[in-house]
């Protein structure tokens, strides 16, 4: 009788165990299947999914089938995963021409092969006949104490500069060694326009820019449909670093000599003696792209209306020129991964137990690469309300090279998120890493930066440059070779040596990270004296959110 006692105790006992177990269900993350989803999303038979083209149906259509399959709920536009996003779609003629004439001199610079870019009017032909003026990198930072602008009126004007910013080991000044707003080209063209300049044209050069210029050469783009009044350049454009030495010559300057000029303080800008002359018929074309959006309800009744985001863009460049007989841009890094990661992450959010108290977003952002006009959309016009949006963490071109024993998160520290940033980091055995790319303004780069700009805690997550049984600079050369000969290329494709077994450890990591801060008694904000600080507050979230609240939704 005991020892038929003793195994009806056994057996509650396990059955106990048993239920306790599955009452706190964390899926595990397939990384086979991460690697099935960009081998889909990166095949050909998408076209390297343009905005507004069949590709985009296919790969919009998969992830939203995807989203259905995990059993997040839908809640974009008539019940369905999809938000409209109007876009304009903007290309500039080949036969545009741009000519600089000093008295009897004329230089003509051809289209795409000395220039490149787009006018921002979305007027079918604009016209100028301007003076050029130097304007170094057109940064205006009075808490820096510079001013490119200075005493210049540059009204109806054309204004050539350089990228990037003044060089500083000062974190101070410029961020230091990294890259802040004020050195990204989107920056330039919007300061530009701000201050009336006709047009603005950024002198290329491998340094500055961070990548070739075969990257800014393509003359076909979107925008988001121009707001009246808003100010716009007629033309905002590349010149190469060749053509940039022939216009400075005209001035007896070279590209050399004007970027030692513009990195010093004290700069002042000035007249390059030319007129520059453009002439740019451009086509229209209203297009209606999609962001997906999928949701899973929080199990908390109140705080279910609040949500975290996770983000990744799922478009690419579509069909463009040829680089060694192939024409088809897949994007297989750049952004089949973080886009596959992305649906994973949903599914094992969608079946987790027990469910956290606020909800979570799930959202597949379209042109990423026309200047993050999906995640600048969305946050003009959001789906959870700014103010009850927790933390937006974000996936973009992560190259899977094995599994990291360190992570990138930069913009992370600049949060009250940071404990549970930190905490994640530590239980999955990561050392979080300093951003060895942070001079190039990476985070000013990817679409959590739309969501900063709203005042969201928002940042991207990447593996660091340490790998597990791999040499020191296995992960920085193969970055390296993929900068120089795939990125923004048709030869961005899915490669057989891939190993996609660090994205299990990436998104371990990410779904620690969301938990607790769904789980915490409040909503986290940047810190004090942080750029994005005000717009979190403009939505409603004042209060910076202790610690250990983050470690009460850890634990």
């Amino acid at each position: 009788m005991a020892y038929r006692l003793l195994l009806l105790l056994g057996a509650s006992f396990l059955a106990a165990a048993c239920l306790e177990r599955d009452s706190n269900r964390v899926p595990e993350v397939s990384a086979d299947q991460i690697k099935a989803h960009v081998a889909y999303l990166a095949s050909d038979r998408l076209e390297g999914r343009g905005p507004g083209t069949r590709g985009e149906s296919l790969a919009t259509e998969y992830i939203a089938a995807e989203f259905q399959k995990s059993g997040l709920k839908p809640i974009g536009k008539g019940g369905t995963y999809f938000q409209r996003v109007p876009l304009m779609r903007v290309v500039t003629s080949p036969k545009s021409t741009l000519r600089a004439v000093n008295g009897d001199t004329t230089l003509n610079i051809p289209c795409e092969e000395g220039f490149s870019g787009m006018s921002q009017t979305q007027r079918e032909l604009e016209e100028f006949d301007a003076e050029a003026i130097f304007v170094g990198h057109g940064i205006t930072a009075p808490e820096f104490e510079w001013d490119d602008y200075k005493s210049v009126d540059v009204n109806g004007k054309v204004v050539v500069l350089f990228t990037n910013e003044p060089p500083s080991d000062d974190p101070k000044f410029f961020g230091g060694t990294a890259l802040t707003y004020y050195g990204r080209w989107t920056y330039k063209f919007e300061e530009a326009a701000r201050r009336g300049a006709k047009a603005c044209f950024i002198i290329h050069t491998n340094e500055t820019a961070g990548y070739p210029y075969y990257v800014v050469r393509p003359l076909d783009g979107a925008q988001l449909k121009r707001e009246p009044g808003q100010p716009a350049l007629a033309f905002a454009g590349w010149l190469t670093s060749e053509a940039g030495e022939k216009l400075l010559a005209l001035s007896g300057r070279t590209v050399d000599g004007a970027l030692k000029e513009a990195n010093t303080k004290g700069f002042k800008p000035y007249s390059l003696g030319v007129h520059l002359k453009g002439n740019f018929p451009t086509r229209i074309e209203k297009i209606v792209s999609n962001n997906v959006i999928g949701i899973v309800e929080g199990s908390d009744p109140a705080l279910k209306s609040e949500a975290v985001v996770f983000t990744a863009h799922w478009d690419h460049l579509g069909v463009g020129r040829a680089v060694l007989g192939d024409a088809i841009y897949n994007g297989a890094a750049d952004n089949a991964t973080g886009c596959a990661l992305l649906l994973e992450l949903a599914r094992a959010w969608a079946a987790q137990s027990p469910m956290p108290k606020r909800s979570a977003l799930f959202l597949a952002v379209t042109a990423e690469e026309k200047g993050l006009l999906g995640s600048r959309y969305y946050a003009q016009n959001p789906l959870v309300p700014l103010g009850k949006t927790a933390l937006d963490l974000n996936f973009d071109m992560i190259l899977p090279l094995g599994v990291p024993e360190s992570v990138v998160v930069t913009g992370a520290d600049r949060t009250t998120a940071w404990a549970a940033v930190k905490a994640a980091a530590e239980k999955n055995g990561l050392e979080i890493e300093a951003d060895q790319l942070a001079h190039l303004g990476i985070f000013y780069r990817s679409d959590h930066f739309s969501m900063a700009q709203a005042g969201i805690p928002a940042f991207s997550v990447k593996a660091g440059m340490k790998i597990k049984g791999k040499a020191k600079d296995f992960a920085s050369k193969a970055l390296k070779e993929f900068n120089d000969k795939a990125y923004h290329s048709p030869q961005d494709e899915l490669k057989p040596d891939w190993d996609f077994s660090g994205f299990v450890v990436l998104a371990r990591f990410s779904l620690d990270v969301a938990r607790a801060v769904a789980n915490a008694d409040g909503l986290p904000t940047w810190n004090p004296g942080d750029e994005f600080r005000p717009a979190r507050e403009k939505s409603g979230v004042k209060a910076t959110v202790p610690s250990r609240d983050h470690e009460r939704g850890r634990k």
